[in-house]
């Protein structure tokens, strides 16, 4: 059961936290500036997000989670990373994070998710070591980039499997058994690194843990399947592929803030040594209107792409994605990201010398946009991936 009152799954379609969403965006946006100068959700925004249960979204219903189907959660992490890319940057790691409570047995997840304040992150990895022992693993390792670590009390680490003698423990097919151990945060030492050019105040820090005892039954396979118990649709999608799809969410958000900013501006600014609006430009007109179709296509292509994906996988009671699938979203997401900067860097030339400002709408969305783009679900090399897929070259390709 959830305590101290955070807001519950139970049969919400997840409308009511996008209706949610829209009403606290511009308090969420009010606070960007505090969070961007200290490098880390303000306490009002992590408030708002808190106690609005969006933390939840992706949590299972028996521990109080409203268990999003992604096409419902990539609508309210859109709509608030128009307000604000890091406080949907953060939001959308520790939901994917919190997917793992439908992975490891019932009783753990509601041992650390069922606190109303519950909230996982974790960084990239693997890294170190997970040492087997009677009853768990002994965890060693360091991780960076760790969105959202400064606001979690949990973090988790993807950690190599050795014996007691210290062989590596091998999967089937010969590659190396990875876990994901879950802790407490107050059992990492935390490292102060997360000095970027964009997405500054997700607070991306760095974090290690030395020989620290984790129970067997707070650890789980990232790309496994779900624990028997949670059967539900979202348990079917790989986490990483969520990620993938909030992360184009993200960017996608970032860009309709620069976009209607800039028409905002259009409608009100003579340019230097003009007579005439910045709207009545038939140049300007063309700016906007291809940077509205782009924008308005990705959308609907990675909507109807999950929305495709959640009817196949519902009614053919499936237990995962088929390959198909995952290239489907890998696409899907990876595309969107990269034509988000592309809106995003028409807004900007478009605005001259209005975008430079940093008291003005367009110069944090630029660079928190670009910092999108080089993450791990941006790169580009993901195309190559779904290329071999679809010309016979691999025919099951890794989730990556």
């Amino acid at each position: 059961m959830v305590s101290g009152g955070a807001a519950k799954g139970g049969e919400s379609s997840g409308a009511d936290l996008l209706a949610l969403a829209q009403r606290v965006a511009a308090a969420i946006e009010a606070e960007a500036p505090a969070t961007e100068a200290g490098r880390e959700l303000s306490p009002e925004a992590f408030k708002i997000l808190l106690e609005g249960g969006f933390y939840r979204m992706l949590l299972p219903r028996h521990v109080g989670g409203f268990e999003l189907p992604p096409s419902r959660f990539i609508r309210v992490i859109e709509r608030i990373a128009r307000a604000d890319g890091s406080s949907a940057w953060c939001l959308c790691q520790t939901s994917g994070c919190a997917m793992s409570a439908a992975h490891i047995p019932p009783e753990a997840a509601v041992e650390i998710f069922g606190s109303a304040r519950a909230v996982l992150a974790w960084g990239a990895g693997p890294n170190g070591r997970a040492v087997e022992v009677p009853g768990g693993y002994e965890a060693t390792g360091a991780w960076m980039f760790a969105s959202g670590v400064r606001q979690a009390n949990w973090l988790g680490g993807h950690l190599p499997v050795f014996s007691a003698s210290g062989e590596p423990r091998l999967q089937p097919d010969g590659t190396p058994l990875v876990l994901t151990a879950l802790f407490p945060a107050e059992a990492a030492r935390i490292t102060d690194v997360w000095h970027a050019m964009g997405l500054k105040g997700t607070g991306s820090d760095s974090y290690a843990v030395e020989v620290l005892f984790v129970p067997e039954t707070r650890t789980f396979a990232l790309e496994g399947a779900a624990h028997p118990s949670q059967p539900g649709l979202l348990y079917r999608f790989p986490i990483t592929l969520v990620f993938a799809v909030g992360y184009a969410s993200v960017a996608m958000g970032i860009a309709r803030g620069m976009l209607d900013a800039f028409v905002d501006l259009a409608r009100k600014k003579v340019p230097r040594n003009k007579k005439d609006l910045l709207r009545d430009s038939p140049v300007v007109q063309m700016q906007v209107a291809r940077a509205e179709a782009i924008w308005r296509s990705i959308k609907m292509y990675l909507v109807h792409s999950l929305e495709q994906i959640e009817s196949e996988a519902g009614s053919a009671g499936q237990t995962g994605l088929t390959a198909e699938q995952r290239m489907q979203i890998r696409l899907a997401a990876t595309f969107c990201i990269h034509q988000s900067k592309e809106v995003a860097d028409i807004a900007y030339r478009a605005a001259g010398s209005s975008a430079i400002f940093e008291n003005g709408p367009f110069e944090r969305r630029f660079r928190d946009l670009h910092a999108v783009t080089q993450q791990l679900q941006g790169r580009l090399s993901h195309y190559e991936t779904v290329g071999q897929f679809l010309l016979g070259i691999a025919t099951n390709p890794p989730n990556i």
